[in-house]
């Protein structure tokens, strides 16, 4: 067994889990320091940068760099952020709400449930969006839809993720405050900038074929 090669292993992932747990601690503290409504988005916006940031090794000083791009995008990141916010909490009680009502309402309870995961799936896309590319602010939801519907694996695979860390939260409650946000954006960011990648690259030899 390769000691050195398994501790540098432990010592990157124990890395990544402390990256993690930070980007979870900023993001809350500037998503309530916006009284939540207001700070979402920014909060949101600021996290998916700078997650995008640590993929690609830079260095950078997490909370001086989270609030200039928080100060910066809070506008943007707002309109791009609320409203489909405000549709998940929508699409969430519409599905409690049929769900407390019995069997009777299983097509409605149902339909609310689809409804909410190809929104979970389009807005997977978003925010790795938002900070690799620069488009116009309409873009990025449609861009994102079409990304999710033309590459049904990849948002297969950020849904399996983001479903596998709701169902540790849900278990163990705690891990919200201290690291699941974080670990959510780093893990959606890591994989769709290689989904990015993959996307660039086919569409490159397209081009040169």
């Amino acid at each position: 067994m390769n000691h050195p090669a398994m501790s540098l292993r432990i010592q990157a992932a124990c890395s990544e889990v402390i990256w993690a747990a930070r980007l979870n601690l900023v993001w809350l503290v500037f998503t309530l320091a916006g009284g939540v409504i207001l700070g979402l988005g920014p909060a949101t916006v600021a996290a998916y940068t700078l997650a995008r940031r640590h993929a690609r090794n830079e260095t950078f000083q997490v909370w001086t760099e989270f609030w200039a791009v928080y100060r910066r995008e809070f506008v943007r990141a707002s309109l791009l952020v609320l409203p489909a916010a405000l549709a998940a909490v929508v699409l969430v009680g519409d599905y409690l709400y049929f769900s407390a009502l019995g069997p009777d309402m299983g097509a409605p309870r149902i339909a609310s449930l689809v409804a909410l995961i190809l929104l979970a799936g389009v807005g997977a896309h978003v925010g790795p969006l938002y900070a690799h590319y620069d488009l116009p602010l309409r873009a990025y939801w449609p861009k994102a839809a079409q990304l999710a519907l033309l590459r049904p694996a990849s948002s297969v695979i950020l849904l399996l993720a983001l479903a596998a860390i709701a169902y540790a939260t849900s278990v163990a409650p705690v891990l919200a405050p201290l690291i699941s946000f974080g670990a959510w954006i780093h893990l959606n960011t890591w994989l769709c900038q290689r989904f990015f990648q993959e996307n660039e690259a086919r569409l490159l030899s397209k081009g040169n074929s």
